[in-house]
């Protein structure tokens, strides 16, 4: 039987430990690492907040810089080290909190091609989604769980749904072009889609009004039509839910290979990559 090396089971030990403290928040050095991730978000997000503020801009503009740059170096070593310490990081990078991740650190860089994009450093208030694993709140997460898989498995239905209201919508305003005309501000196909559109979804912001009696009876029409599309997502969505509901109880156990969660609470191996949890 071959035997692995020292080295090799020094890289794998080195791994190990640095996989539980940053994956394993049911360990006292994994608490202590995730509850500091979390103050360096909210503090990164507080300090973009009041960057933006001309006033405190000008006066603290430079410390403000340097402390974007400090937790954005940060971020990224802590992004490297989460690669470095699972058997196949594309998994997570590809999977739903490795983009979250991600998307935290790219616009400081991008800021040296775009002026101002590091605005979008407020896309760091997505990683406070991880509290509900480390403080291990197992029915918020659960909710959450259950949420995400109602939308995921609603979005063909949604996605016909939509198309369906931008035909209505297309239609009813060449129908509405054609009544009211030019001289009462349905200037054209495109602008009479755009009402409809502002009516079927209830907003109504009053910039183009129909005159004619016939256009009135056709914007009533929309609007009665908006109050029932608005139900009908809501149902898919709420039926989704209700199914998903039924799904077996789950943990936050992360696989240490792929570093994904949500794995049964009797799991013995990844339902994703099939490694040994």
């Amino acid at each position: 039987m071959k035997q692995e090396s020292p080295d090799t089971t020094a890289v794998r030990s080195w791994q190990s430990r640095l996989h539980e403290v940053i994956y394993e928040s049911h360990t006292k050095a994994g608490k202590i690492f995730d509850v500091t991730l979390l103050a360096f978000i909210i503090i990164s997000i507080i300090i973009v907040m009041l960057d933006s503020v001309e006033e405190l801009h000008e006066t603290y503009g430079r410390f403000f810089f340097i402390m974007e740059w400090f937790f954005t170096l940060a971020f990224t070593a802590e992004y490297i080290l989460r690669l470095l310490c699972i058997r196949r990081p594309f998994r997570y990078v590809f999977s739903v909190l490795g983009i979250i991740d991600l998307l935290a650190i790219i616009p400081s860089y991008l800021s040296f091609l775009y002026i101002g994009a590091q605005s979008l450093l407020v896309l760091r208030a997505l990683r406070l989604l991880r509290v509900f694993r480390i403080f291990r709140l197992v029915h918020f997460l659960s909710e959450m769980r259950f949420l995400y898989v109602a939308v995921t498995n609603s979005v063909r239905k949604i996605s016909i749904f939509i198309l369906f209201v931008l035909s209505t919508v297309v239609i009813l305003g060449s129908v509405i072009y054609l009544v009211e005309g030019r001289t009462n501000g349905f200037t054209s196909i495109p602008q009479s889609v755009y009402w409809a559109i502002v009516t079927i979804t209830t907003v109504g912001y009053g910039d183009i009004a129909p005159v004619t009696p016939l256009g009135k009876i056709i914007a009533s029409f929309i609007m009665l039509l908006g109050y029932g599309i608005i139900a009908v997502p809501t149902g898919i969505v709420t039926t989704e839910m209700a199914l998903a509901a039924k799904n077996q109880k789950q943990e936050s156990q992360a696989c240490p290979s792929c570093g994904r969660e949500g794995h049964d609470h009797d799991a013995r191996f990844c339902k994703y990559c099939s490694a040994k949890l």
